[in-house]
């Protein structure tokens, strides 16, 4: 077996230590400057002594003088702390993101279930703030495997309500809406509130969106589900910007959140009733991958998304 090499056995700061006795030619000043104490600096020049096998500092006069090996390891030593410096310090000033002066591309995958106002919130928002960013938003569809894409860094955020949000990710809530029904203006649930029970609920018709995945149920259907129960659907929508048009002109029934709703009450023939089911209150997220968690750009990203949802909950009180 191949015996390792003692300089396996050298840390970074050994290498300032050997650097800083050295050039001060003193284990007291050494200590001064490196914030430490004298035994501990007089303990780690003796572990350097046994390392190279060199005296390094020996008494000459009335002071101490570097032996002629320790002159040869200054630059080195010199060197090597320089290499460290460019290859951590760097990272240290990467994590000052400075928004006006950058130039990339930021993408996000969001549903299109969220408040209408949200995403054009969150550009022109990064527009304001990050002028020479590119932002890209992706839909979330059947097509679109978020997991994978994050883990890629094909995607920077994704964000969408999930009762039980994947595990391996990191979650930030945004915020939390009231979940309620959408119903055309001269929908039965209008004009008979008392009637509109859980079992009407059920047996009347839905609009829903695409699952994210064959098989999949949304979090309304997976909610019902349950509690052993299930609605009619009647139409799958990919777009579920276009449900709201959908309802106005039939008796199907949207059930989401009421931010969403509200934005199409002055524009459509449309109402909100309450939601007879007992649904919690339904949550939205943004959701990260590990290798973005401590990237500056992303972080901050984030942090522009979480304040765009929460000036849009603030309004809507």
């Amino acid at each position: 077996m191949t015996k390792p090499s003692d300089a396996a056995n050298i840390d970074l700061h050994l290498v300032k230590v050997l650097h800083t006795v050295i050039t001060e030619r003193s284990v007291s000043r050494a200590a001064m400057r490196l914030g430490s104490s004298q035994p501990q600096v007089s303990a780690q020049l003796r572990r350097l002594r046994a390392l190279t096998g060199d005296a390094l500092l020996v008494r000459a006069g009335g002071g101490m003088v570097p032996t002629e090996a320790a002159q040869a390891m200054l630059a080195p030593a010199e060197s090597l702390l320089r290499e460290a410096e460019a290859l951590f310090g760097g990272a240290r000033v990467q994590r000052r993101f400075e928004p006006q002066r950058a130039e990339m591309t930021l993408r996000i995958a969001a549903s299109d279930y969220l408040d209408p106002q949200f995403l054009p919130g969150v550009a022109a928002e990064l527009r304001r703030a990050a002028p020479g960013l590119t932002l890209e938003i992706h839909p979330l569809s059947a097509e679109f495997d978020y997991r994978r894409k994050l883990a890629s860094g094909e995607v920077d955020l994704v964000i969408g309500n999930w009762l039980r949000p994947p595990d391996e990710l990191h979650l930030g809530r945004l915020l939390s809406d009231e979940v309620v029904c959408l119903v055309a203006a001269d929908h039965p649930a209008v004009k008979n509130p008392r009637s509109w029970t859980e079992e009407r609920y059920l047996d009347a018709e839905h609009i829903a969106p695409m699952p994210l995945h064959p098989g999949a149920l949304g979090v309304i259907d997976e909610h019902l589900a349950a509690r052993g129960l299930k609605r009619r659907i009647a139409v799958r929508c990919a777009h579920f910007g276009l449900a709201p048009r959908m309802v106005a002109d039939s008796r199907l029934v949207l059930t989401t959140g009421r931010q969403f709703c509200q934005r199409y009450l002055g524009a459509l023939p449309l109402r909100i009733v309450r939601c007879p089911a007992g649904f919690p209150p339904m949550a939205y997220y943004q959701l990260w991958h590990d290798r973005a968690h401590a990237a500056p750009a992303q972080r901050w990203l984030r942090e522009q998304v979480r304040d765009v949802a929460r000036a849009l909950a603030g309004s809507a009180t």
